[in-house]
């Protein structure tokens, strides 16, 4: 596939921005967004402490952005209880599962060519 707006793709892509490929880099290149959204397809809601938990080397700070990211995108939802402490969790949007078969696809593919 060609994303550039050369001459045959230039009715399809009028733009670089609205190349395919570089919206999907764009949305998942952040270093931990697949692997939050294949821990949430794990569990039907989780809490931003066993996210945490479940990848040891994201830091509060870059868990708390890569949420809020994924949310913005509308792949995953934040439900909050008024509880004291409050607590907050996560599950994946019917688009997030969408993207499930996709993201084992591509993790068999690692698992037979690493």
């Amino acid at each position: 596939m060609n994303c550039l707006p050369i001459e045959e793709n230039l009715k399809k892509y009028t733009c670089i921005a609205n190349c395919p490929i570089r919206n999907v880099i764009s949305r998942f290149s952040g270093k931990w967004s697949l692997l939050i959204l294949y821990i949430l397809s794990e569990n039907s809601s989780t809490r931003f402490n066993a996210i945490g938990r479940a990848i040891p080397d994201i830091s509060p700070k870059v868990l708390s952005a890569t949420l809020k990211t994924l949310e913005t995108d509308r792949l995953i939802t934040r439900k909050l209880y008024a509880e004291i402490p409050p607590r907050v969790e996560y599950s994946l949007t019917e688009k997030g599962r969408s993207l499930m078969p996709i993201l084992h696809s591509l993790m068999e593919w690692a698992t037979k060519h690493t």
